[in-house]
């Protein structure tokens, strides 16, 4: 299917005919190109199609989430799949290695371009010097507008200060690369896997650069007339895609509800997989969480909705705390020592500025509900969470 589709674009390119064919047929179109070149499960095929159509249309979807390329070894298709991004993506230049923000903003002053940046386990390597500046400007340009200020030369030998665009869409390709939280949650990951039966396709460019091409331009055919439809349109995301998750998905779903066709409910998948796997990172970083901030964490379990309890003593809240999480807060744990009241205040003094208050003039100090849930939003903690 995919041979015949890309024969029908190159044919419509060389006719200068350019009426654009229903944007759920491009998706499986684009689909099917990776396919044939890359080793990946299905959904992360649906999520290349997806991306790559979507850097057409950054602008008009007001956020754009980095793609991370990962593998657990080398030889998985990682350049590969970015020098297949290098022809259909838009604008987009590839970058075997990176080290100058300088570089990056001034690529992005010509206009919208996508970043391909390769190597990442060592480009945004944190002992580099110059790697925080980096990772801020990829950070800042996932939002439509962002800049960020450079000194530029000025007549007679001055300086003056000049908001420079950062906005791009991003691809981060390394293996098993550590990126930092921040960077990790602005990020839709991509898993790919060693061809060992030989089931993918040889990248023969000699032979498919102008096949390539016909797809490139059948995409911006699709895209330019369908440009304010994509600012506009209203989509469905599911309740607990919030906050970050809402950012990185939903310029996704815009471009699939456009498109129209499978691809909505498609997108829906992706979105379910995805949150589910924020939830198990995030449920394996507790592991390595502060102690504040996992006290938080499990005194939100500890302190359920129903029945609503208004108030608890610290000494109550102790014993849940030992009871729920004994590993953490008896004399067992980690930290070689039960945990106490004034053990408990600090450490909720320390993260939330909450501080412990007596229900009534002669009862034990203690919580109140109210007080905790202003800290567990501003945290961004859910109860199960």
């Amino acid at each position: 299917m995919s041979t015949e589709d890309i024969a029908r674009g190159e044919q419509i390119f060389r006719s200068g005919k350019y009426a654009p064919a229903p944007g759920a047929d491009l998706l499986d179109a684009v689909r099917g190109w990776y396919e044939r070149f890359i080793v990946a499960d299905a959904e992360d095929l649906d999520i290349l199609a997806l991306w790559t159509v979507h850097t057409h249309l950054a602008a008009e979807c007001y956020s754009t989430p980095r793609l991370q390329l990962d593998s657990a070894m080398p030889g998985s298709g990682k350049t590969t799949v970015c020098e297949h991004l290098t022809r259909l993506a838009r604008n987009a230049t590839h970058f075997a290695s990176l080290s100058s923000t300088a570089l990056l903003v001034r690529i992005l002053q010509e206009g919208i371009a996508t970043l391909l940046i390769d190597e990442v386990d060592r480009t945004l390597d944190s002992g580099k010097d110059g790697v925080k500046d980096l990772i801020a400007v990829l950070n800042s340009g996932y939002k439509i507008g962002a800049t960020r200020p450079v000194l530029v030369p000025a007549k007679g030998g001055e300086w003056r200060v000049e908001k420079m665009p950062t906005f791009a869409p991003v691809v981060l390709s390394g293996n098993s690369p550590h990126l930092p939280d921040d960077t990790r949650s602005r990020c839709i990951r991509i898993l790919l896997m060693p061809d060992l039966d030989g089931r993918a396709k040889d990248s023969d460019w000699e032979e498919i650069e102008p096949d390539a091409k016909a797809l490139q331009d059948r995409i911006a055919a699709w895209a330019d007339p369908v440009r304010e439809q994509v600012a506009t349109v209203q989509v469905q995301l599911q309740p607990d895609c919030t906050g970050r998750a809402r950012e990185k998905w939903r310029p996704l779903k815009r471009i699939a509800t456009v498109a129209g066709g499978d691809w909505p409910a498609k997108c829906d998948k992706l979105i379910g997989r995805g949150l589910a796997e924020d939830e198990a990172d995030r449920q394996d970083s507790l592991h390595s969480m502060p102690p504040a901030m996992l006290l938080m964490h499990d005194l939100r379990q500890v302190w359920p909705d129903s029945p609503l309890e208004t108030f608890l003593g610290s000494k109550e809240l102790v014993n849940r705390l030992i009871s729920y999480n004994r590993e953490n807060w008896s004399q067992f744990s980690h930290y070689g020592k039960r945990l106490t009241e004034t053990r408990l205040g600090k450490m909720i003094s320390q993260v939330a500025k909450v501080h412990s208050q007596r229900d009534d003039r002669r009862g034990p100090r203690g919580y109140y509900r109210v007080d905790m849930e202003r800290a567990w939003n501003k945290l961004g903690i859910k109860e199960n969470a």
